[in-house]
């Protein structure tokens, strides 16, 4: 299957710089966290990739564990990345991440420096590229000194096999220090990924927040849809071959049911307000300057069409913030 992107693709999305930087990301980036993997259809994988470019999504974020099975996700869209997206490479950031199991014994896991450069060469053979654009680490490490990890960081970038260094699930005083490391390091340090959406503001409490907004630093918001619960999906009923029936992993059946009223009186607003549910839910989390995009999930090409819709809804009243935060309390 030939593909040519659409030649308007850039007219539809707006790109918000990350912190201080000269980085650019779209407002929406497609995140390859689901529908990925082994089992998955690679036709819709083309499809789902082709769709994001299409609509402007430059952004594509991967991590070594994503599949299943891990790896896969990389080795998935490594095939699509070098085959009809190859003529696009200088156009696209490719992100991926070391910090969660991947492999048996001691160097397969965590924030070491052996498990951070080996898993990036696995990653770069599985995507079939010579460098990514970010390298996160995935998860703060209790055990191993900050400076190690974050030297680890810089070394990637160093070696030219990655433009620059990010950091995932950390909360804002562990982030500050790996700053200054990074810093001192010379060490082009951009972006912070973390989990945020109007259900789950752990970032406003644990500080990440306000010390990426004083440290000059971008953040990207992974489950800003709280794994589909902040969307239309689950308003009536918890269908058959929705996420919380299927896995129960990271969404189930009781934290439905225990979010259930909330959800609908945020549906409430989003309808007043002429969108769909996820539509308020992206754009809440986009009106904050602080936070420079949204990484979305998809299974079907047109959630990303109607997703994307985010960056031409109405900046929301003082009385709407009020009536969501109102919602779910």
């Amino acid at each position: 299957m030939s593909y040519t992107a659409y030649e308007k693709r850039y007219e539809a999305m707006k790109y918000n710089r990350c912190g201080k930087s000269g980085l650019l990301i779209p407002a929406v980036s497609l995140g390859l966290w689901h529908n990925f993997g082994t089992y998955d259809s690679f036709q819709n994988m083309k499809d789902l990739c082709f769709t994001a470019f299409d609509c402007g999504i430059t952004h594509f974020d991967i991590a070594n564990n994503y599949g299943p099975q891990p790896g896969s996700a990389e080795e998935n869209f490594g095939k699509i990345l070098n085959g009809e997206l190859a003529p696009y490479r200088d156009q696209l950031i490719i992100s991926t991440k070391a910090g969660y199991y991947m492999w048996e014994g001691p160097y397969g896991d965590w924030g070491s420096r052996k498990y951070l450069l080996a898993s990036l060469d696995a990653s770069l053979k599985r995507l079939k590229t010579d460098y990514v654009d970010i390298f996160y680490h995935h998860r703060m490490d209790p055990n191993t000194p900050l400076e190690e990890t974050m030297g680890a960081l810089a070394s990637a970038v160093k070696s030219g096999k990655a433009l620059y260094a990010g950091l995932s699930n950390y909360d804002g005083e562990t982030m500050k220090k790996a700053a200054a490391i990074l810093r001192e390091l010379n060490c082009p340090f951009v972006l912070n990924q973390n989990r945020y959406s109007i259900l789950d503001r752990a970032i406003e409490n644990n500080g990440l927040k306000a010390a990426a907004e004083s440290e000059g630093k971008g953040i990207i918001v992974f489950s800003p849809l709280a794994q589909g619960l902040l969307t239309d999906r689950y308003i009536e009923s918890i269908p058959e071959d929705s996420r919380a029936k299927r896995s129960g992993r990271f969404l189930n059946e009781q934290k439905v049911l225990e979010n259930i009223e909330k959800i609908r009186r945020l549906k409430k607003i989003s309808d007043a307000r002429g969108e769909t549910l996820a539509q308020t839910a992206l754009a809440w989390v986009l009106r904050d300057k602080a936070c420079t995009g949204v990484l979305i999930g998809a299974s079907k090409p047109q959630q990303i069409k109607e997703n994307v819709k985010v960056v031409k809804v109405a900046d929301f009243t003082d009385e709407e913030i009020r009536l969501i935060d109102e919602a779910v309390k």
